[in-house]
């Protein structure tokens, strides 16, 4: 049954690979703790989540690992196996709030202006009069590539997995909007601001010249051999990108770009259903979590600029 679960999660509800593998992982041991068999009660779940917290794990992971148990067991009652779900009973334990990482838009219209030349008409000129198999047109051809793999994940707010399944035919040029496939196969519009759509077009030039013409079906981003991109390859570009930018600090990834952008918009006063859909949040109460940077970002600026503040600081 687990695998059949697996694979209603890959080809109807489409989660990532990575997901898929997590979901695999935490059924399989549960199984395995259970000594072969899923006793899906409320008992043996809650004495697993006792083990799992023995274990060492952190109530995040545990949380994590009791989610998979649950969209398991909901599964389960639409195939008619079980009548309700045994996890649902089962308390969790107490996890304490993480707020978004995000990087501010200070530092990345800074890391914008300072890698320009990259995505720049010129530098694609010297690509172009090049010979596609040298090293200065793989170069140049990769530092493009990065710089759009970040430009379009902070300027459109997508994932990862939403951004290496962009097509060719994703984009629209003439209206400036670009078509995103999200989670459970839902497909949403996003518009493109007008320096983005110029990135993309030349790109798109450099990409025809080192990968070979493409067709609506092409992956939008493709390596210098005409390959789609993958996970761990856009992990990389972006750490290779941000690592060292002046204001940009702790980790370096695409969900942290796509919290970026999501906070930028929120401080601009951009309406929450708008980032909602946007983002692609199936929920307003996913949106939400960006209020609370606005908040702290608030209460810090409040802090340093109250009269009474500034006279208790004084006053210790």
């Amino acid at each position: 049954m687990i695998d059949k679960y697996i694979a209603y999660i890959r080809d109807v509800r489409r989660y990532s690979p990575r997901t898929q593998d997590l979901y695999a992982d935490v059924l399989h041991r549960f199984e395995d703790w259970c000594g072969g068999k899923m006793d899906l009660i409320p008992s043996r779940i809650r004495e697993y989540e006792g083990h799992l917290m023995e274990e060492g794990l952190k109530s995040r992971t545990v949380h994590l690992q009791m989610s998979a148990l649950s969209g398991y067991c909901n599964w389960l009652i639409k195939e008619g196996k079980i009548k309700s779900n045994p996890v649902r009973t089962v308390k969790r334990p107490k996890m304490e709030k993480r707020l978004p990482e995000y990087y501010t838009e200070t530092a990345m219209d800074q890391y914008l202006k300072e890698t320009e030349h990259a995505a720049s008409q010129e530098e694609l000129e010297i690509l172009l009069t090049a010979d596609p198999k040298s090293q200065l047109a793989k170069e140049l051809y990769e530092r493009r590539l990065r710089r759009l793999v970040v430009s379009l994940l902070y300027g459109c707010g997508i994932r990862r997995a939403e951004l290496i399944g962009l097509q060719r035919n994703s984009l629209d040029t003439g209206r400036q909007t670009l078509r995103v496939r999200g989670k459970g196969d839902k497909m949403r519009e996003i518009p493109l601001i007008p320096s983005l759509v110029q990135e993309i077009s030349l790109y798109l030039h450099a990409a025809s010249f080192m990968a070979g013409e493409s067709t609506p079906e092409t992956p939008l981003l493709r390596t210098e051999k005409g390959n789609k991109l993958y996970p761990e390859w856009v992990d990389r570009a972006v750490k290779q990108e941000l690592q060292g930018r002046q204001g940009i600090t702790g980790r370096k990834s695409p969900h942290v770009l796509r919290h970026s952008l999501a906070t930028a918009l929120l401080e601009e006063g951009t309406d929450l259903n708008a980032i909602k859909e946007m983002l692609g949040h199936s929920s307003l109460a996913a949106t939400e979590v960006y209020t609370h940077n606005s908040v702290e970002r608030l209460k810090a600026q409040y802090m340093n600029a109250h009269p009474r503040a500034k006279n208790e600081d004084r006053h210790d």
